[in-house]
């Protein structure tokens, strides 16, 4: 009787545990909504889209008001965006500032949750010194505008990163900040640090291996089965570049002083589609690498600088963006279509989703119990054949995770029942 008992109080402990490192798992989640489009559903549309997936945070380039009422009462929250142009105002003017809060967030929360402000996109390495001098000053003055509400003072303030500020990032253990950008860095970094708001950056494995277009780069890439790169400094192993990309930010916050600042990353994606020149541009490796970035937040696996919790992430993007310019890949990061079927499944849909119409499915692709996770091996992959169904997917398997928990709590359990 007393096995029983202990039997049904591990039951429901796991079932309280594995809920709860879901939940924060699936908090890790988020993905960019770019509108440079003609064809984009209306809001509602998006709302009901966004609620029928595990995404429960959504970035936006500016503050779209009618995407940010859709959101209101939803479990979703929201980052908005100062456009760049926006910034020399914001930094000359307290005024314009509480005005732009006014307009822009007052009216909304706390009905809709509002996580954070981004001041400007990129806008510290833009090329353009007023931008640069003038980013702190902004989000000052933009933090003492939200301040003075109740309902906005716990929306943080911060500002979006491309990876070009560091001078040096492989081995991740030399991560740096470029020493031109070290001044204006370090003040933006000192209000981060005060304000208690995350360092936003952007890194793209994608961009990587177009830069280093091999096979054995490719499957680094897109956390695919691979030998690993020792970092002789710190003597970790890396098994995926979207985590030494995110070690080297790391590095070069802990080397300029800043080791409490935390990192969200603000963009990450794959093109499934490009121009005959532009290497690795396919459903294939874009499902490969999105897929397996989900899987890999899910275990929170953590890096290896940073063990055990996941990085906030956003995914570029919800949608394609048909009205950008340069190469096809550009208008070719969007998990979705603007008739919101999926261009490819990225395992991100609820299992009651009943938006699940995808493209046509190609021989190669599998799902498994937890999440879909598309391997597509990387000799397969240059042999022109298509995935074996011998091969098996990859998934990261961390301790903590909702799988190796679900593991322990069965082997207690019959260890129990076998007494």
């Amino acid at each position: 009787m007393e096995t029983r008992k202990l039997l049904l109080l591990l039951v429901a402990l796991f079932h309280v545990f594995s809920s709860a490192i879901l939940t924060e798992s699936q908090s890790m989640i988020g993905i960019n909504y770019g509108q440079v489009a003609d064809n984009l559903p209306p809001a509602s549309a998006t709302a009901q889209l966004l609620q029928s997936t595990t995404i429960s945070k959504l970035r936006l380039y500016g503050a779209d008001a009618a995407i940010i009422q859709s959101l209101a009462g939803t479990d979703i929250s929201l980052v908005l965006g100062v456009s760049n142009s926006d910034i020399p105002s914001l930094a000359s003017d307290p005024s314009a500032a509480a005005n732009w809060a006014a307009v822009n967030v007052l009216p909304y929360v706390p009905s809709s949750s509002i996580s954070v402000v981004s001041v400007g996109n990129e806008a510290i390495n833009s090329g353009d010194p007023s931008l640069a001098s003038g980013l702190l000053p902004a989000m000052q003055n933009l933090r003492t505008a939200l301040s003075a509400s109740a309902a906005a003072a716990t929306v943080k303030v911060s500002t979006v990163h491309s990876m070009a500020v560091l001078a040096q990032s492989d081995p991740p253990s030399s991560g740096a900040f470029h020493p031109d950008l070290a001044a204006s860095l370090t003040g933006v970094l000192g209000f981060l640090r005060d304000a208690g708001s995350p360092f936003m950056i952007n890194p793209y494995p994608f961009f990587a291996y177009r830069s280093d277009p091999r096979p054995e780069t490719l499957a680094f890439c897109l956390f695919q089965p691979n030998p690993g790169r020792l970092d002789a400094g710190s003597k970790l192993t890396y098994t995926n570049m979207f985590d030494a990309q995110v070690d080297a930010v790391r590095s070069a916050l802990d080397g300029l002083g800043f080791p409490e600042v935390e990192i969200v990353v603000a963009e990450t994606g794959w093109p499934y589609r490009g121009d005959p020149d532009e290497v690795g541009t396919t459903v294939e490796n874009a499902m490969a690498f999105n897929g397996n970035l989900v899987a890999h937040l899910r275990s929170l696996a953590g890096t290896p600088l940073m063990p055990g919790r996941s990085v906030e992430t956003y995914i570029f993007a919800l949608y394609d963006e048909d009205l950008k310019s340069g190469p096809t890949s550009e208008r070719s990061f969007g998990l979705y279509r603007a008739d919101q079927t999926m261009n490819y499944d990225a395992g991100l849909a609820k299992p009651s989703s009943s938006i699940s119409n995808t493209a046509s499915a190609s021989p190669g692709w599998t799902q498994s119990a937890e999440t879909c996770v598309p391997v597509v091996t990387v000799q397969a992959r240059v042999e022109g054949r298509p995935r074996q169904s011998g091969e098996r997917c990859y998934l990261p398997n961390a301790v903590g995770s909702p799988a190796v928990v679900g593991l322990l709590f069965q082997y207690v359990a019959v260890m129990l029942l076998l007494t």
